[in-house]
């Protein structure tokens, strides 16, 4: 049933958040309603909110674009389809999405930023339906659970592809025990890595990653750079793998301390890409990239058409989601927003809505 309103969380401005009821906006021809399932806490939504971080919709907007749920109305041929909503919707039609590139797409939108007022802290949303990632038969995995898979898996997905990440391979994570890095851990091996190895100073987060991808892991909590990397140029040589080239790094926490971990970190022929965000800048040599041969890549988001292969590793357990996930009532929201800003959260929190 089409719903004649939405109900939400919004936020007013920086710092607040109120409950609210806005009209459902017009459907164009290709828009279905969605009734969303869950909406996941991404650390974007914290900076909208903590640290002034400026959205295209200026508030009052209601924020959340890890989306899963399911089309109550639209186009008929959705109707009752059980989807993910991309974090990142391009236009599908610019010479950068023709490129390939779609999730740098520059008309894109994004629920909880710059789709007008909407986002995914609500009862129901309204989207294109081009886009949409249709779940498949789904066996015990909870709805409300994909809903991660719209940023905080696909993401590392994209990261991986960029990366040219293969069989063989040694992938690096720094932050690999996050909301973000714990997927990125698991998604490195899902693809082939012959050692995923993982940093993090989270220690009981850290240990649990081993069973979930992370063959070696480093606490660098108390140790320099040049330590952390003989540490891996160690593993490395005990395991019979490149033991200072052609490394994958990414980096995940966007902190400052980990992108100069990160940068350290790259050596011949090797790759690091910026996957997670921070607004603190970090100085590095360029010259040593030439000297190197090395890439340095920053990655977006996700394309749409990438979340079906994603959404199968889900599915079929390369990528587990129940240990890194917990569902809370939307009504929830701002203790969960506290507890995520101040670095309480064990796992990644996916709000659904009881209004």
């Amino acid at each position: 049933m089409i719903p004649s309103h939405i109900d939400t969380w919004q936020m007013p401005e920086p710092g607040k958040l109120a409950r609210a009821r806005i009209p459902l906006p017009a459907l164009k021809p290709d828009d279905v309603v969605v009734k969303i399932a869950g909406c996941g806490v991404c650390h974007t939504d914290l900076s909208y909110f903590y640290m002034g971080v400026p959205t295209v919709q200026k508030p009052p907007l209601s924020l959340g674009h890890e989306i899963s749920g399911v089309v109550v109305g639209g186009r008929a041929d959705l109707i009752g389809k059980e989807v993910v909503v991309p974090a990142v919707i391009p236009c599908g039609e610019c010479p950068i999405c023709r490129s390939g590139r779609s999730n740098r797409c520059l008309a894109q939108q994004m629920p909880g930023n710059s789709m007008g007022i909407y986002g995914g802290f609500s009862s129901h949303i309204v989207v294109g339906g081009r886009f949409l990632c249709q779940v498949p038969e789904r066996g015990a995995t909870p709805l409300e659970h994909l809903s991660v898979v719209a940023d905080a898996v696909t993401t590392p997905y994209q990261a991986a592809v960029r990366a040219e990440l293969k069989a063989g391979d040694v992938a690096i994570v720094i932050g690999a025990a996050g909301g973000v890095g714990s997927f990125m851990t698991q998604t490195a091996k899902g693809m082939g890595a012959a050692a995923v190895i993982g940093i993090d100073i989270n220690e009981e987060k850290l240990q649990m990653m081993t069973g979930y991808g992370a063959d070696f892991v480093i606490n660098p909590r108390g140790k320099s750079a040049k330590e952390v990397k003989e540490l891996v140029k160690g593993y490395c040589k005990s395991q019979g793998l490149p033991t200072n080239y052609g490394w994958k790094v990414f980096e995940v926490t966007g902190s400052k301390p980990g992108q100069e971990l990160a940068l350290a970190l790259l050596s011949f022929v090797g790759t690091l890409l910026v996957v997670g965000y921070g607004t603190e800048e970090t100085s590095y040599m360029l010259s040593k990239l030439m000297a190197f041969d090395a890439q340095l890549i920053g990655t977006w988001g996700c394309p749409p058409e990438r979340y079906p292969e994603v959404l199968a590793m889900c599915l079929d357990g390369r990528i587990q989601l129940g240990p890194f996930v917990e569902t809370r009532p939307m009504s929830t929201i701002a203790q969960v927003f506290e507890q995520a800003h101040h670095g309480e959260l064990k796992r990644r929190v996916v709000l659904t809505p009881d209004f």
